[in-house]
């Protein structure tokens, strides 16, 4: 198949781009490169090996974003593209719904007129909200987030439930991401937060490597082991080959609209986290305890066994080998993907 990757330039986006070539597919990558990094794509041919055809375009324009899908055949389309930073949707919701929801729809109606019916969206573990217990099902309901970005993934994943019912034909999977973490085992590509990191890996990592002086936890007073809230973290290479395990199965699905879990379903604390990358990189990760933040669980964890029975897919990667190839990318980039790379 010739799949179009939205946002293929991103930490996720670039991660799938190789999975879908490895697995016989051809991957098109579009991007705006307001949140990726251009020197992405040579990093992924050299890995690769095979030339990847790549179109800067903003996908919330009618008609760019027509011209893409005018300029080859595209069979499915993984789109990736959009914001992210929870913190930051907080403090500015309007960009986060105009650009979320209008790229959404714009790529969904250029789908619409040129007849492409399968699509897989980047959804996120984030549309459970507070109101469930862990380990998380699909069949968890309502959905509702705490914050505007994960407000989006709500309201896309709606909107693309009722863009299939209303057509014959289209097949869509809502792929719900619990917390993305590692990199290729290359070291040539991996997450490059532009500015203070939002999640706790890249944190971690810059502090391990000297780029940062200190983590601060938020919050050691929780009901778990060691007091710090637990999440379920999965490699994003494991989540990789879950896009491509959902893009095979679109045409089975039995019905229009299926959502799937992609995490380990095994939680691990903040500490429990910064132990690991200790052992793996042999350096020391100094921390000091702050208060807990507005919203956050004491535990959020996955079921997921829909992906494992209806895709044939699992995560295997563990915590330590999650570790490794951060501490392995941050090493070799210390500055992120505009480093030299170190050998």
């Amino acid at each position: 198949m010739r799949v179009l990757v939205t946002g293929g330039a991103g930490y996720v986006g670039s991660h799938t781009v190789l999975a879908l070539i490895e697995a016989g597919h051809t991957a098109v990558i579009a991007d705006n490169f307001s949140n990726s990094n251009r020197a992405v794509l040579e990093r992924l041919e050299s890995i690769a090996d095979v030339p990847i055809e790549c179109h800067e375009v903003e996908l919330t324009d009618d008609e760019a974003t027509d011209r893409l899908f005018s300029a080859g055949d595209i069979d499915a389309v993984i789109h990736c593209a959009g914001l992210k930073a929870v913190g930051e949707s907080v403090s500015a919701p309007l960009e986060y719904y105009r650009n979320n929801l209008d790229s959404t729809l714009t790529v969904a109606g250029a789908m619409a007129k040129h007849g492409v019916r399968r699509l897989v969206f980047s959804s996120s573990a984030t549309v459970y909200g507070a109101g469930h217990t862990s380990p998380l099902s699909e069949d968890s309901w309502p959905l509702e987030s705490s914050n505007p970005y994960g407000q989006t993934k709500v309201i896309i994943e709606r909107m693309l439930t009722d863009i299939a019912a209303a057509n014959t034909g289209w097949k869509v999977a809502l792929l719900r991401y619990f917390n993305p973490v590692g990199a290729h085992s290359s070291g040539l590509i991996g997450e490059d937060p532009r500015g203070i990191p939002n999640n706790l890996m890249p944190f971690v990592a810059q502090v391990a490597v000297g780029r940062r002086e200190r983590l601060t936890v938020h919050g050691d007073d929780y009901d778990t082991a060691d007091g710090t809230g637990e999440r379920d973290y999965i490699h994003v290479v494991d989540l990789a080959a879950g896009h491509v395990a959902a893009v095979d199965h679109l045409d089975s699905m039995a019905t229009d609209v299926r959502a799937f879990n992609l995490g380990t379903g095994r939680p691990t604390s903040v500490l429990g986290l910064v132990g690991a990358f200790e052992r793996a990189s042999g350096q020391a990760v100094p921390y000091v305890v702050g208060p807990r933040r507005d919203g956050d669980l004491a535990v959020a964890y996955a079921d997921p066994s829909r992906a494992r029975a209806e895709l044939g897919w699992a995560a295997a990667r563990s915590i330590e080998e999650m570790c490794a190839d951060t501490w392995r990318w941050q090493q070799a980039n210390p500055t992120g993907m505009s480093s030299q790379l170190v050998s």
